[in-house]
């Protein structure tokens, strides 16, 4: 879902309207996966009248609905007229499956989404967007009724690939310990358990996303291996571990924030330990990633001074906190970590 639009190459007019229509493509999507489409359809095909009745749309509209679903290669439908999960979203977009990652689209089509029609006052005023209280964004956002469990959901959903990439690719035999910090709803920490028992596992995040994440850690059979740590990073000490992860944290706060967080990370870990920094990183010359920008314009919707940043940025600021040896490695997902190491 990071592709860069996938007319680069048509003629300009046709390239301009195609961005400019993009959201209506989204919200077909948004649409699909909150009236269950997808799940439907995973325990086999229907027809257009069956789909439509069990998943609630009315007639008019329906055959359009679907078929569109079809034509952005969504939905496969054959010639008896049965419609199908495509085989990549019968894996991600069947809300039953580990796999799944519709939950991010879920929280984009409820929250994000409508807030978007806002980012000309945004690009105006340089305010968020979203009415919380900017001083205590997190704590605002976790009063709303079910949002603890939406956000968490969401947040397991858009780092679900990367996590699995990271317990793989990452020398976690060269460690004994690890705390995910900002871990939500804890996919990183059951990610890591699960590929390395010799790990020491634990998951901080702030007290709200406590029964959240012993939830879903209970789901994945880990509650002996995960711990949770409840507190606030932004005035409290980080938990002591041989590594400690950052991932999807460091965009939603403003520079010396973002330099006082790896600082504490550097503080946290013992010599020869390390940092781990993951997000959908901006490209050095600001030119190609064009998810990793609009994921900043959105920081500037929805955060009081959060950015998104480069991978030369990151670690400067790394260098700057005393962490040195760093390499960047892609994940998945147009996520990539940065590691740096503390000697």
């Amino acid at each position: 879902m990071d592709n860069q639009t996938s007319g680069h190459n048509a003629p300009a007019p046709d390239r301009i309207r195609e961005i400019g229509f993009a959201f209506r493509a989204s919200k077909v999507l948004m649409s699909a996966i909150e009236l269950g489409v997808f799940g439907v359809l995973a325990d086999g095909p229907l027809s257009m009248a069956a789909l439509r009745t069990t998943v609630g749309v009315a007639e008019r509209g329906a055959r359009d609905f679907f078929d569109t679903l079809v034509s952005l290669g969504l939905l496969e439908r054959d010639d008896d007229g049965l419609y199908r999960n495509t085989p990549e979203c019968d894996r991600y977009l069947d809300p039953r499956k580990s796999t799944f990652i519709g939950g991010e689209l879920l929280h984009a089509g409820q929250r994000i989404y409508p807030l978007w029609q806002r980012l000309t006052d945004a690009l105006k005023t340089g305010a968020p967007q979203d009415g919380l209280d900017t001083a205590a964004f997190y704590p605002s956002l976790y009063s709303e009724p079910g949002m603890p469990e939406i956000f968490s959901n969401a947040m397991t959903a858009g780092s679900l690939l990367a996590a699995r990439a990271m317990a793989t690719l990452f020398p976690w035999r060269n460690y004994t310990s690890v705390v995910d910090v900002g871990t939500a709803q804890g996919c990183l920490p059951v990610e890591i358990a699960r590929a390395h028992p010799h790990l020491v596992v634990g998951g901080f995040d702030l007290p709200q996303l406590r029964q959240p994440f012993e939830s879903y850690v209970r789901k994945n059979d880990l509650a002996r291996r995960i711990q949770y740590q409840a507190g606030d990073f932004l005035s409290e000490p980080l938990p002591p571990a041989d590594v400690i992860v950052l991932g999807r944290v460091l965009h939603n706060w403003d520079l010396r924030t973002k330099k006082m967080l790896l600082r504490n990370a550097y503080d946290a870990v013992p010599s020869n330990g390390c940092v781990i920094i993951y997000e959908r990183f901006i490209d050095d010359e600001r030119r190609r990633h064009s998810a990793a920008l609009l994921a900043s314009l959105n920081m500037l919707i929805m955060t009081e001074a959060g950015f998104d940043f480069t991978t030369a940025e990151c670690m400067a600021w790394m260098k700057d906190a005393g962490f040195g040896a760093m390499s960047v490695q892609p994940l998945a997902g147009g996520i990539s970590m940065v590691v740096g190491n503390k000697s």
